[in-house]
């Protein structure tokens, strides 16, 4: 199950939002009604913050590393710069989608989830390279005066795609539960906070994250 299109938009405008408004205060907004649940008796509320954090616990390692993972959009951008390169590359795309697929089995994730996700990040990072190219094309004076090694930006890639396959696999309670959305909605706000992340690569980490919430 995807993310709704509208649910997508506001996790677009919530970490557009936190980007321009960094610095003006460290607080983030909690999920919707959190802040008007009815007090439970002393039995409820000892085991209140292990239920509360454990869904959170285990979706914040997918939004931080969806931003990692977006960072090396930047390296291989600036690597196709000036080659004539495509963006969209499908066997690389095919080799990463089998060898995450693999790896999902291996540490018990669901295989078809798992590519679903990183169908995702992959679509993230052509967008942020995309927009990178028209930015620089627009005003060559930032483009980039060197070119990354491709080799090693992938060997960097296949890093934090396994340590992403993990996070996918420790998670799937939390990313089917009711308050997946305003859970991640919330962890991608203070990434793209942390990150200092401005529009597009905001943009490229809602993108990144569709389809995280869901079976």
């Amino acid at each position: 199950m995807q993310l709704t299109t509208s649910i997508r938009r506001a996790l677009l405008a919530g970490t557009a939002a936190a980007v321009l408004c960094a610095g003006a205060g460290s607080a983030v907004a909690a999920p919707a009604g959190a802040a008007t649940r009815p007090t439970a008796g002393p039995a409820a509320a000892a085991s209140a913050p292990a239920a509360a954090s454990a869904p959170a616990d285990r979706l914040r390692p997918l939004a931080a590393l969806s931003a990692d993972r977006l960072a090396t959009a930047d390296l291989v951008a600036a690597a196709k710069w000036g080659t004539g390169s495509p963006i969209d590359d499908p066997a690389r795309e095919r080799e990463v989608l089998a060898a995450v697929a693999a790896q999902a089995r291996q540490v018990g994730a669901d295989p078809e989830a798992t590519v679903r996700i990183f169908r995702d990040q992959i679509e993230a990072s052509k967008l942020v390279q995309r927009g990178l190219h028209r930015r620089w094309a627009a005003d060559p004076a930032q483009a980039p005066t060197s070119r990354p090694d491709l080799a090693r930006v992938r060997a960097e890639i296949n890093r934090i795609n396994g340590e992403l396959v993990r996070a996918v696999a420790a998670s799937p309670q939390a990313r089917t539960a009711p308050g997946c959305v305003p859970r991640l909605t919330v962890d991608a706000l203070r990434v793209g906070r942390q990150r200092h992340l401005d529009l597009l690569h905001a943009a490229g980490l809602a993108r990144s994250l569709r389809s995280v919430c869901g079976g």
